[in-house]
């Protein structure tokens, strides 16, 4: 007999704060740039064609002591039937012995660590001047890849949103963007006036803006991060400056592409996991197209991180972060819920 915990979506939501998943998210790529945490192959599955299917993604921290799992399901029809069509939990167990620790839904924590992930491509591979943020996409994520950026990145002053199908979507979406982010990202700091105060303050002197300009926007921008289900190029290569940075978050299987694939043979390529980012993430079209070639990706962003690869040669470099988003993140995550869970008496806990 053993305790297994299970966390409530709102329990999680609560025990969450970006800060320490930045923290958590880069002890990851470290680890695994270290030796110290492997992936495990992935596992896709269709239903049924187009309709419904199922993805797990695995992996294993020696150096956190844990493995785990995260299951994603899409159901296309099930919002007919007053259901989300995407529908996930993760797994978390202790790898000395093989004893599941707890579980809880996928949603939250999936946006927290990507959103963290946009952030620390900025934070290792963006100039430290770096003053204009251009968004493209303007969904769940969005809220989570701004607040991420404004955190690590001292210097923005300007955010720039773009949702390419939708110019009103994007303006409303800017019209609530300051209160969203003081409502669900400030209140756990609020015991720690000094962080509340620094993270209050970029919030509210940052300027937000709306524009359909795509190029102008492209021209302007010092960091750009993409969060779509594009499968066509919507940066092209000539409206890049020199110097930019890109964190590419929306490309997670096969056949999606948000920025022009001719990017990469003129930049410095960085990746969470080469596997996974030649095969589904923003990496896959380049490399298949044969314009570039998966031994010219510079590293996985672990090296960085660690001091073990140089990021950024000069400010004219053009860098490029492919985050496909890998399981150790949403692991790592997980059971850093857990303990806080077991801290505060909050979850389910059941007796296997």
């Amino acid at each position: 007999m053993f305790p297994f915990r299970v966390i409530h979506q709102e329990d999680v939501e609560q025990l969450l704060d970006m800060k320490h998943v930045i923290e958590l998210v880069e002890r990851a790529y470290t680890l695994k740039a270290q030796k110290e945490a492997a992936l495990f192959p992935m596992v896709f599955h269709e239903f049924s064609p187009g309709v419904a299917d199922m993805d797990i993604k695995s992996g294993h921290l020696m150096g956190a002591d844990i493995f785990g799992l995260k299951l994603v399901s899409w159901y296309g029809e099930n919002p007919a039937k007053n259901l989300p069509p995407l529908v996930g939990f993760v797994l978390v167990l202790d790898s000395r012995t093989g004893v599941p620790i707890g579980m809880m839904g996928g949603d939250a924590v999936t946006l927290m660590r990507t959103g963290a992930a946009g952030g620390i491509g900025a934070k290792y591979l963006a100039r430290k001047e770096s003053e204009n943020l251009l968004l493209i996409g303007s969904g769940h994520l969005a809220p989570f890849l701004i607040m991420s950026t404004l955190m690590i990145m001292e210097q923005i002053k300007k955010v720039t949103v773009i949702n390419p199908r939708s110019y009103e979507k994007a303006a409303h979406f800017c019209t609530s963007m300051k209160a969203k982010l003081k409502e669900k990202f400030l209140s756990p700091y609020q015991a720690d006036e000094e962080i509340y105060q620094t993270y209050l303050r970029r919030i509210e002197m940052v300027e937000v803006v709306a524009t359909d300009q795509i190029q102008t926007a492209t021209e302007e921008a010092d960091i750009i991060m993409t969060a779509t289900p594009s499968r066509q190029p919507i940066i092209q290569k000539d409206w890049i400056k020199p110097g930019t940075h890109l964190s590419c978050v929306g490309a997670d299987m096969v056949g999606k592409q948000e920025i022009d694939e001719s990017i990469f043979s003129s930049a410095r390529v960085f990746v969470d996991d080469v596997t996974q980012a030649i095969h589904v993430g923003e990496t896959e079209i380049p490399v298949k197209k044969g314009g570039f070639n998966k031994n010219e990706i510079i590293a996985e962003i672990g090296s960085v991180i660690l001091g073990q690869t140089p990021g950024r040669l000069s400010d004219e470099d053009i860098t490029i972060f492919d985050s496909t988003g890998i399981a150790l993140q949403d692991i790592i995550t997980a059971d850093y819920i857990l303990k806080q869970a077991k801290a505060k008496g909050l979850g389910i806990v059941a007796h296997l």
